[in-house]
């Protein structure tokens, strides 16, 4: 990284959320991290950062959720502003504005969004003058997830998330999200995951070659048929409940529904717009999430606005 040049008032950047369209996970690694093979996918659903110039480090929320989230060094938007500037060798003098539009704990990656984010508008505002290398190997040291955020579209995610390869497809794909209500820890779901597991001598990382496929050849059944996630099972085992927000979406018409990471969110694939928007409000009418969106991917990952 070149020395900084110069310090503007503020930048906002925005980053999106993401769905697992496959999430295949294998046994645990010598890190203890579980090796993954996933493809992500950003959608157009995204939370805002606004970097102010200041005087030490400072973190506030707000919109959806906005008092779930931790304001010190527990948010990973602080924790990307701090290591950026010990990498680039400045002071993390900065008041950072977060303003969500993901919900949170709902295993569409917000955090992660708001780190990436956060990385590319103190990158602009401190000049640090990083390439866009330096920015992915700082946001995979904090999270599989925020590599991926920081570069969007579709992506093979393999290692414990963090290696990312570009998948090719053509066009967006019309999702409709419906968060479940109740929480589930991602460290308690892999844990069941494990449970489960137990006894097995052999845990297969199952590979997404017919996915990809049908991202490619812009097959909207072949990709319905092929959305997986190897987490869901644990899931259900904690929650219950969850099979209920699933069945729900199918009936009113979803082409086919995949947990987003470790849950409590679906996601329903449709047909087109129209059908996403009719989906939502079916959805809605049942009172089986607590939360419904709309969304369309994939899209461009974290980006400046102004």
């Amino acid at each position: 990284m070149s020395a900084p040049i110069r310090v503007d008032e503020y930048v906002v950047a925005r980053a999106p959320a993401k769905i697992n369209l496959h999430l295949g996970v294998g046994a645990v690694r010598e890190d203890g991290f579980h090796e993954l093979a996933t493809v992500f996918c950003a959608l157009s659903l995204s939370d805002e950062v606004i970097a102010n110039a200041a005087h030490g480090l400072s973190v506030s929320t707000s919109g959806e959720g906005a008092d779930e989230v931790p304001d010190d060094e527990r948010n990973l938007a602080w924790r990307a502003a701090a290591a950026l500037a010990e990498r680039a060798g400045v002071s993390a003098d900065v008041e950072l504005s977060i303003n969500k539009q993901i919900p949170v704990a709902a295993g569409l990656a917000g955090g992660s969004a708001d780190a990436a984010a956060t990385l590319i508008a103190c990158d602009a505002l401190w000049q640090t003058g990083a390439a866009k290398a330096d920015l992915i190997e700082i946001a995979a040291e904090l999270g599989s997830d925020v590599a991926f955020s920081l570069t969007g579209g579709l992506a093979l995610g393999t290692g414990r998330g963090e290696l990312l390869s570009p998948v090719l497809a053509a066009g967006k794909w019309h999702w409709v999200l419906a968060v479940a209500r109740g929480g589930l820890s991602t460290a308690q779901v892999y844990a069941e995951l494990d449970r489960l597991r137990e006894g097995q001598e052999e845990i297969p990382l199952l590979t997404p070659d017919r996915l990809m496929n049908a991202l490619r050849a812009r097959d909207l059944d072949l990709l319905g048929e092929n959305l997986h996630n190897d987490m869901e099972p644990a899931a259900y085992s904690l929650m219950p409940e969850l099979r209920r927000t699933r069945r729900a979406g199918l009936q009113e018409g979803a082409v086919a529904a995949v947990m987003c990471g470790s849950g409590p969110t679906f996601a329903f694939l449709t047909e087109d717009e129209e059908s996403a928007i009719d989906l939502a409000a079916a959805i809605s009418a049942l009172d089986v999430a607590r939360t419904v969106r709309t969304a369309t991917g994939p899209v461009t990952g974290a980006r400046i606005v102004a």
